[in-house]
């Protein structure tokens, strides 16, 4: 039974974990999607103004996978000049408690994981 259920990690396409943390497992679109979480409907400048020190090509690309998963939607104004605007889905949003999660728990042991790596650091100088 545990041999079974190990079994769909070993297929990429089907692995369930493999292919979210992927997608979502970059530098960029869990912070994305935090921003959108907190602020809501949002224009490209202000998530590139928000995140700093992103470039617009790696904002776009993290935008429009997230699109591409059904995340994030897109909406244009027809105006001059156009007006694109993005927001969560409600998927998106559903993903929202579990990135919570994971940012309590690196807030909580960033101080320990540090330590552990400086310890890390001078014992592979020693070696």
């Amino acid at each position: 039974m545990i041999k079974e259920n190990l079994e769909k990690y070993q297929i990429i396409e089907d692995c369930p974990v493999r292919n979210v943390l992927d997608r979502i497992g970059d530098k960029w679109s869990i912070l994305v999607i935090s921003i959108l979480g907190e602020s809501g409907t949002l224009r490209f400048n202000e998530i590139n103004g928000i995140i700093g020190n992103i470039s617009q090509k790696m904002l776009t690309v993290t935008l429009k996978t997230l699109e591409a998963d059904g995340l994030v939607s897109r909406k244009i104004y027809p105006q001059v000049p156009p007006r694109v605007e993005y927001t969560l889905t409600d998927l998106g949003n559903s993903l929202l408690p579990s990135i919570a999660t994971l940012t309590q728990w690196a807030l909580e042991h960033m101080p320990t994981i540090k330590a552990s790596r400086e310890r890390y650091s001078k014992n592979m100088l020693v070696k």
